[in-house]
């Protein structure tokens, strides 16, 4: 029994160190643009083993040699600009399509948390009755569509566990990021948080940041987009690969169409 509550004790100081350093991270930012990101050090990981060069194959038995797979480009684009240097409709867009409270909450909007469990337990049950549905008409042949998971995080919880935590979905991680998004709420101002956010978030294969996303796909600075240009970036943010491959997605436009018209009643933060 000893052992067991030495155990625990041990367990609860790794726990307090590891909140210590995440603070003393978060407090630096105060001073020091984050040159990295968790998320981003992993999808570089990820592009750069794509890229690899795949060892030359052996000259066959006909005296051929074997066809090489060419290795995948790595692209990389991030760029960090400063707040003021950032499209003020850009700003606007962002916080209309993906947080629009994020001036008035405390980092987490319990009330779209609450919606976004709402639709996934609903979701879930409905994937749950088409399965024995399909089990009871023997069509295993037939794959059962599973549930669309909707998110309610905010700016600040995005921006949380981009920094600092991988993408799996566990109570543990969601625990971890609800106090990652508390500390960047206290240290760091709103402003300070959606400049870090934009500066890091992905808007396609390997393109992070308002910089690259604006030379991306319009082939300007950040601070040079426009109404419309901005109002399209910002749609893409739940899925960015996905919309990067498809631009001109009717859903994509028709979205971006709604964003640019509530640009202005979108409150940043002062």
């Amino acid at each position: 029994m000893r052992a067991l509550w030495r155990w625990l004790l041990l367990l609860l100081i790794a726990g307090l160190a590891l909140q210590l350093f995440f603070l003393a991270r978060v407090a630096l930012m105060t001073r020091v643009d984050p040159q990295s990101t968790a998320f981003e050090r992993s999808e570089l990981f990820r592009l750069w083993q794509e890229s690899r060069v795949d060892p030359p194959a052996p000259v066959t038995a006909s005296g051929k040699k074997a066809v090489v797979r060419k290795p995948k480009p790595l692209r990389w684009r991030q760029q960090w600009v400063n707040y003021e240097r950032i499209s003020s409709h850009l700003k606007r867009a962002v916080i209309a399509s993906e947080d629009d409270g994020f001036v008035n909450h405390p980092g987490v909007d319990w009330v779209a948390l609450q919606e976004a469990w709402t639709r996934n337990a609903a979701a879930q049950a409905r994937a749950e009755m088409q399965a024995q549905r399909s089990a009871a008409q023997r069509t295993t042949q037939q794959a059962v569509r599973q549930p669309k998971v909707v998110g309610g995080s905010t700016i600040t919880q995005q921006l949380a566990k981009n920094l600092f935590l991988s993408g799996e979905r566990t109570l543990l991680r969601k625990g971890q990021e609800l106090v990652l998004t508390l500390m960047l709420e206290t240290v760091l101002d709103k402003r300070r948080i959606l400049e870090i956010y934009l500066n890091h978030v992905e808007w396609g294969e390997g393109v992070f940041g308002a910089q690259a996303a604006a030379q991306r796909y319009y082939g300007k600075n950040a601070w040079q987009l426009g109404p419309d240009e901005a109002a399209r970036l910002a749609v893409m943010l739940p899925r960015p690969r996905f919309f990067e491959k498809l631009p001109n997605s009717s859903y994509l436009a028709d979205r971006a169409g709604v964003i640019e018209s509530r640009l202005w009643f979108a409150q940043l933060p002062p």
